[in-house]
């Protein structure tokens, strides 16, 4: 399995800072053709690398709320739950979870941040709650020296460039060797079978 080159790294970059960029011009600056940059763009979105396509919105330009950053100290139990109404409510942004078991949101709520909160998390969980009010926020996506690390289908180990793929009724999976393949074709049509029975 082909690892991460320069030239998929360009093509990140290039994508990260605006993904509307035609590929014409993406061949240019890598010196490919545009149809080569379309088989990686393709490939990188079969491995995961590339999950979506999205609009970057300047919320300054936009009337949609309170800009704030919100620091959570959670129950390790809590933690997903936390994360999970984060992402469902509308006005956060983003939500990004500590080793520490802390959880931070950038949001821009509408009215009441406090009531928002209220609405919000869970009513267990939660032990100390801080929140920043912000003059200002930027995201600067970069790719730098990055590699490949997809996890193994089977045993969840690192992927390398000896590994193999395999996919299995329109879904492609990742392993780490021959073995942890085998086994997991084994089970995966096992329980195909029974589920067809």
């Amino acid at each position: 399995m082909r690892g991460l080159d320069d030239i998929d790294r360009e093509i990140l970059s290039m994508l990260a800072a605006d993904a509307r960029t035609p590929y014409s011009d993406i061949a240019d600056a890598v010196d490919r053709a545009p149809p080569t940059v379309s088989d990686r763009v393709d490939r990188l979105q079969e491995l995961g690398v590339i999950r979506r396509f999205t609009v970057d919105l300047d919320r300054s330009t936009l009337d949609a709320g309170t800009p704030v950053l919100v620091e959570l100290a959670v129950a390790s139990d809590a933690v997903e739950a936390v994360r999970s109404a984060l992402r469902g409510a509308d006005a956060v942004e983003r939500v990004y979870v500590t080793a520490g078991d802390r959880v931070l949101a950038h949001a821009h709520v509408p009215g009441d941040v406090r009531g928002f909160l209220d609405r919000v998390l869970p009513d267990e969980g939660v032990r100390s709650r801080d929140v920043s009010l912000l003059s200002e926020s930027e995201s600067a996506p970069g790719v730098g020296d990055v590699s490949l690390a997809l996890s193994c289908a089977e045993c969840e180990n690192t992927v390398t460039a000896e590994g193999e793929s395999r996919t299995l009724d329109g879904d492609t999976y990742y392993f780490c060797c021959s073995s942890c393949e085998e086994r997991f074709v084994e089970r995966y049509e096992s329980f195909a079978d029974a589920t067809n029975a």
